[in-house]
């Protein structure tokens, strides 16, 4: 019996609804192996997994941000690529590229960049490395590189390694330039540097790929190091860049010689995911360009009636961080790091017995760190009120506890206290958020220290919505802003930054509950007896999306 108009019509939408719901559930490329994993440039390489497809088509692979030419491949099953790698390919990630979709990376090493003894007499002074070791490790593994002519100090040299974030897109027909992060001075990885050796911690952020060594003769040869061990993954993406200007205005009401004020003006920092933080323009050099983050400028001499106006103006890259975490898989270890960020300080009182019993309440017999703080945050957005504005800040973070009432600034520093009260390393973040008209807010977030992960992001006051609307850009607030973090956001400060002051007799200006967590920010001294200072707020001139 044939079938009537409206039963086709149905027959047909459900084939349809079957084909869309078929091609949306299309599974990510997996490289299982790849063979040779050190290798010559113009040789074939084989890879397996899964997932390929059985015809190539409009897929290909990328090696170290290079797509090889189509004559380059001369197998392509759904388990099994065999390919050409480019003449001019250097060591790298590859990476299988299916219908939009990105395999997971897998390191091949040039034999050309692989270290070898140097023998003979030496020529030029740029550093030379003739070995690591280990070869392998997850972040704070502690390395070794013997070589020559890194220097008898450090001296403005560095160690850097290979970073990577997700691109919306890959063009196979444009080279993107390899990215480095360098050993953090935040996670105490510089241990030891001499003329033949250096003992450096992986720092967080790094990737499988290249080490240089970098110092004022030159650049090394780079040597490849394989990020492995990791209990979860990280990735960075959503790249925004960021124009950010803000000034000092200085009036001197009553002075005489002999005076100065002495200015400390925070820069944005540099991390895994706020990158490349440069300096675009300024109208006056300062004394100290970068100590611990922040420009020192001095003003001598200032004549009663004078104006004085600090203007800066940098460029940053920002990058919204995901991460996916493996609890069971995360180890306890004891280490610099450990001691430094879980201290008591009087901004953050981790010793305090309230903070200490509250502490041990939320976490209970749990001994995870991961678990631990999972536990501590949702208690905070749980029991404490959390708004854009606290009824008395100033107070600290005891009283916020007492009165179950915090701001933003109070939730992070409540978190950070019961964090390490709970001996989690844990640093408090200041800066401030974008909204999507450019505006700025002052914020405060956290950062957990996890062995063989690295750096684990929290935003008590974003997880419980405690910002305006304008402000917030994520559904499931409460799970995403633990371990997570969006892209609208620049930092000033991680962690405390303790300041000397100058001269023995200077008088100093706090600025409490600003965007960088500075304990001076303002000196005067000898014959400046009254001036004002208006720090302007932070505003976003240019923000640039990729």
């Amino acid at each position: 019996m044939p079938l009537k108009p409206q039963t086709k019509i149905f027959f047909l939408g459900i084939i349809l609804l079957s084909v869309v719901l078929f091609s949306c559930d299309k599974t990510a490329p997996v490289i299982t192996s790849i063979d040779p994993k050190i290798g010559v440039m113009g040789e074939l390489i084989t890879l397996t997994g899964n997932n390929f497809q059985a015809e190539r088509d409009e897929s290909y692979v990328s090696i170290a941000g290079i797509a090889p030419t189509s004559s380059s491949y001369h197998t392509w099953q759904d388990d099994l690529i065999i390919l050409r790698i480019p003449e001019s390919g250097e060591s790298g990630l590859v990476y299988v590229h299916v219908d939009g979709k990105k395999s997971n990376g897998v390191l091949f090493s040039n034999s050309a960049a692989v270290p070898k003894p140097i023998a003979g007499e030496e020529f030029g002074l740029e550093p030379r490395i003739t070995s690591v070791s280990p070869q392998t490790g997850a972040p704070g593994t502690r390395i070794t590189i013997t070589g020559n002519n890194f220097g008898a100090t450090r001296e403005g040299g560095g160690v850097f390694f290979s970073w990577d974030f997700e691109s919306p897109s890959f063009n196979p027909h444009v080279v993107r330039e390899p990215e480095f992060i360098e050993v953090s001075e935040v996670e105490f990885g510089y241990e030891l540097w001499n003329a033949r050796e250096i003992r450096v911690r992986l720092p967080d952020g790094a990737v499988s790929g290249n080490i240089e060594i970098r110092t004022s003769h030159g650049t090394s040869r780079p040597v490849f190091f394989d990020v492995t061990g990791k209990p979860g993954s990280k990735t960075y993406k959503e790249k925004r860049s960021y124009t950010v200007n803000y000034s000092v205005d200085v009036r001197i009401q009553e002075a005489s010689r002999p005076n100065a004020l002495y200015l400390w003006i925070p820069r944005p920092v540099n991390s895994p995911s706020q990158r490349n933080a440069s300096l675009i323009s300024r109208n006056i050099t300062p004394l100290v360009e970068n100590y611990r983050g922040v420009s020192l400028f001095k003003l001598d001499n200032l004549a009663s009636g004078a104006n004085y106006t600090i203007n800066n103006s940098f460029h940053v890259e920002v990058y919204t961080q995901e991460t996916s975490i493996r609890p069971l898989s995360i180890r306890q270890e004891t280490s610099s790091i450990h001691t430094m960020y879980t201290q008591s300080s009087s901004l953050i009182p981790c010793d305090s017995q309230e903070i200490k019993a509250i502490s041990a309440a939320a976490t209970g017999r749990e001994q995870n760190s991961y678990a631990k703080a999972r536990m501590i945050y949702d208690w905070i957005i749980t029991n404490m009120q959390i708004t854009e504005i606290a009824p008395n800040p100033a107070a600290g973070i005891v009283a916020a506890l007492e009165l179950r009432e915090a701001d933003p600034y109070n939730a992070a520093l409540l978190f950070t206290a019961m964090a390490r009260a709970a001996r989690i390393p844990c640093l408090p973040i200041a800066g401030v958020l974008i909204n999507r008209s450019g505006q700025t807010l002052r914020h405060y977030w956290a950062e957990i220290w996890l062995d063989g992960f690295g750096w684990l992001p929290v935003d008590p006051a974003m997880g419980a919505g405690a910002v305006p609307g304008s402000y917030i850009f994520k559904q499931d607030m409460v799970n995403y802003y633990f371990g997570n973090l969006d892209n609208q956001r620049i930092a000033f400060s991680r962690g405390e930054v303790n300041l000397s002051q100058m001269e023995s007799r200077g008088r100093q200006v706090p600025r409490p509950q600003s965007y960088s967590l500075q304990n001076i920010w303002e000196e005067a001294a000898g014959g400046l007896e009254s001036y004002s200072s208006l720090w302007g707020d932070i505003t976003i001139s240019g923000i640039y999306v990729q």
